[in-house]
């Protein structure tokens, strides 16, 4: 076979060319682009870019990349060893992090806690839930803190407020300092807000708030009604039996009920015990107010000073002890006031927590620590002369020890809960045990001749140091109880 002619050849080399022509200099072009490309980005901070937009996609909801994040996330947890498993993005400065599928924004001050699968904000002391994408308090301690001095004053005036007690009226009373009413509770791993009456209206919209027990739940309660009165004054609907008012605006009502131990008591002969001595049935619960509990939203108990008080105590239908009465030496008793305390506790909170109708918020303010000095109430005690909250806290036993036997009886009363109520004990004891400034003291009335001094001899003029001064660290329980509200209605801590 003979060769084609030179035209014949031209003709085809072409066709065979051409294409291998194009592959080479497509190769070319893609290796130039390439290496300046590399020059211009290192390849790792281009894989960055990557993962990060893809999460970014995923954050907007859109679907087609949703599997494939996935599978990238997946990787990405197996092959990284750091516990924060973070993504940083320089152009826009911001956190991924690859754990909950997040984007934080670093300069508020986030961190991340991978142990709990939530984003901390240190700056306002918030978490974010990843499962419930709902914004609570992170749940530091309200209870662990110290007192700082605050210009601003407090949060209502004696003469603004038309419900307080006189005996609680100090400044009314002629006490002559007044630095007690600015001290402000710090807690020392989250914020306390200054209390906000318009936003606690707002928050118990439509709810009822009821304060349950003793004097000293009077005096919460006339704090709460002094702060939210600087708003707007409410409509008296009480009666006897039940204080009662009425905030029209966002129909929020505050009650209180009288009930001086949270059980029932009766005044009739029992066993050796006679007329007219109070008994008490420590396992049977007040029934004063057990109808009424349906009703309230967030129920406030207070009790324990009572326990001071004459009193039988019956439990199991047999007389068990008494309080500055037992006639009969011989007979032993089985237990002692602290313990009558904590048996009381724990029945009321029983009831409480199985109690088919009640689904309310029950908050158990612990023991209120009273500063007697040199002796009790009833014995010569003094606070005469405190001006400041105290350095350093001087221990009372009986205060540790009742409110020892209170959490005691508090946990025995709720471990066996039914309902869907919620329980949270309030811990302010600790805490105010430092403020032996905030009491009456002397200062207990407007009579203008009451003794406010020592006597010659040394002896101390009757005096209050149990009950609180308002405005003053009182004024403090209600705003540590709105934040407990405020952490039950957000989805924070319950029991």
């Amino acid at each position: 076979m003979g060769l084609g002619s030179p035209k014949s050849m031209a003709s085809a080399y072409p066709k065979t060319l051409v294409p291998i022509a194009a592959s080479i200099g497509g190769l070319a072009l893609f290796l130039v682009f390439a290496s300046l490309l590399l020059v211009d980005q290192p390849i790792g901070s281009k894989v960055s870019w990557y993962f990060f937009n893809l999460d970014q996609a995923s954050k907007v909801d859109l679907s087609p990349f949703n599997n494939e994040t996935s599978i990238f996330e997946i990787k990405d947890r197996a092959n990284d060893t750091d516990t924060t498993r973070k993504i940083v993005d320089s152009a826009t400065n911001k956190t991924v992090d690859t754990n909950i599928n997040k984007t934080t924004e670093s300069d508020v001050n986030k961190t991340i806690d991978s142990d709990i699968n939530k984003t901390v904000d240190s700056g306002i002391n918030k978490t974010v839930d990843a499962g419930t994408k709902k914004s609570v308090d992170s749940g530091c301690d309200l209870y662990d803190g110290k007192w700082v001095y605050d210009s601003v004053g407090p949060l209502y005036t004696n003469n603004s407020c038309p419900v307080l007690t006189q005996m609680q009226n100090c400044q009314g009373n002629g006490r002559p300092d007044k630095e007690y009413e600015n001290w402000r509770w710090k807690p020392t791993k989250c914020n306390l807000p200054r209390f906000d009456p318009k936003k606690f209206l707002e928050l118990m919209r439509g709810k009822t708030l009821a304060f349950v027990g003793d004097s000293v739940a009077r005096n919460q309660m006339e704090s709460m009604l002094c702060i939210l009165w600087q708003v707007e004054a409410p409509k008296n609907r009480g009666n006897k039996r039940m204080q009662r008012y009425y905030f029209q605006s966002t129909s929020v009502t505050i009650i209180r009920i009288w009930s001086s131990w949270l059980v029932h008591k009766t005044t009739e002969k029992f066993d050796f015990a006679p007329e007219g001595v109070d008994k008490l049935h420590l396992d049977i619960p007040d029934e004063t107010f057990l109808n009424d509990i349906p009703t309230f939203d967030i129920l406030v108990l207070s009790s324990g000073h009572w326990f001071a008080k004459k009193a039988v105590y019956i439990l199991n239908n047999e007389i068990v002890g008494g309080q500055l009465w037992w006639p009969d030496k011989s007979r032993p008793k089985k237990i002692e006031s602290p313990e009558a305390f904590k048996i009381s506790v724990a029945t009321i909170m029983s009831t409480l927590v199985s109690s088919p109708g009640y689904t309310g918020l029950t908050v158990v303010r612990s023991y209120s620590p009273d500063h007697y000095e040199g002796g009790a109430w009833n014995t010569g005690g003094s606070c005469t002369g405190k001006v400041k909250p105290a350095v350093e806290l001087v221990e009372n036993g009986f205060t540790n020890m009742m409110h020892d036997k209170q959490v005691l009886g508090f946990n025995l009363g709720v471990k066996n809960k039914t309902n869907k109520s919620q329980v949270v004990l309030m811990d302010i004891t600790k805490a105010f045990a430092y403020r032996h400034d905030g009491h009456p003291g002397p200062y207990r009335s407007l009579d203008p001749n009451k003794v406010v001094k020592r006597s010659a001899d040394g002896r101390p003029p009757p005096q209050d140091c149990l009950h609180w001064c308002m405005p003053g660290p009182v004024d403090t329980w209600n705003e540590l109880l709105a934040e407990v509200i405020r952490r039950d209605f957000e989805g924070g801590d319950g029991d």
